[in-house]
């Protein structure tokens, strides 16, 4: 049974939805924290809902922090816990994104994944195992889960771009050109990368303008 997913919102500029873009945060924080990328980028995509829901798992200690699944590193978990984790995480998400299109009357192909750090490995395992395929999948400072697996469980190939700073700390830079390979090895045409030089574990102006661009040209605004 998958559980329902809280989410914050902030409706299109013009009050018309023709696009959807989701936030997906990372380890310990929760969807206000990248909800307010919504101003910078609704300005650009004025028909565009944001949506920001909160991973299904408090952590311990962080009242308002949330897990899309434990970390072993981090928590002290086993990797059984961390994989068990994932996949509910997978079914909470997958069920969000289905009732959300309904909900909103939108096409897989109106709708972005946009992740960050937690929130990028999530958009990176559950987007390309959809059987619909979404507009593109945005996904700052993460990495791709279980790369070996991929190309035997795909069933979509979403246009993908891959934003890094050069002196991430926590999530190493290297997890970058990974992705891209085994992205491509599994058939992806459409893979795209962007460096942010100096840039650590975050989001920095010229990769978010990079993700505007990417988006305007995937949802074909």
């Amino acid at each position: 049974m998958t559980r329902v997913l809280k989410s914050e919102r902030r409706e299109p500029v013009s009050g018309t939805t023709r696009s959807i873009v989701v936030f997906l945060h990372g380890y310990g924080a929760n969807g206000a924290d990248l909800l307010g990328l919504a101003d910078p980028l609704g300005e650009h995509l004025p028909d565009t809902l944001f949506v920001a829901p909160d991973a299904p798992e408090t952590i311990p200690g962080m009242p308002f922090g949330f897990q899309w699944f434990p970390i072993p590193w981090i928590d002290g978990s086993s990797e059984e816990e961390a994989e068990r984790g994932l996949l509910a995480a997978s079914d909470d998400l997958n069920a969000y994104l289905d009732a959300l299109m309904v909900d909103e009357d939108v096409l897989p192909e109106q709708v972005v994944l946009f992740g960050f750090s937690q929130g990028t490995m999530m958009a990176l395992h559950v987007a390309p195992r959809r059987e619909d395929e979404v507009a593109g999948i945005v996904a700052f400072s993460g990495r791709l889960l279980s790369p070996e697996l991929l190309k035997d469980e795909v069933i979509s190939r979403p246009p993908v771009l891959l934003i890094h700073g050069d002196a991430d700390d926590v999530v190493p830079p290297q997890s970058l050109p990974q992705a891209a390979e085994a992205l491509q090895e599994a058939g992806w045409q459409d893979v795209y990368a962007h460096i942010m030089k100096g840039t650590a574990h975050g989001i920095a102006p010229d990769g978010l303008q990079v993700a505007l661009a990417f988006m305007i040209d995937k949802l074909g605004l």
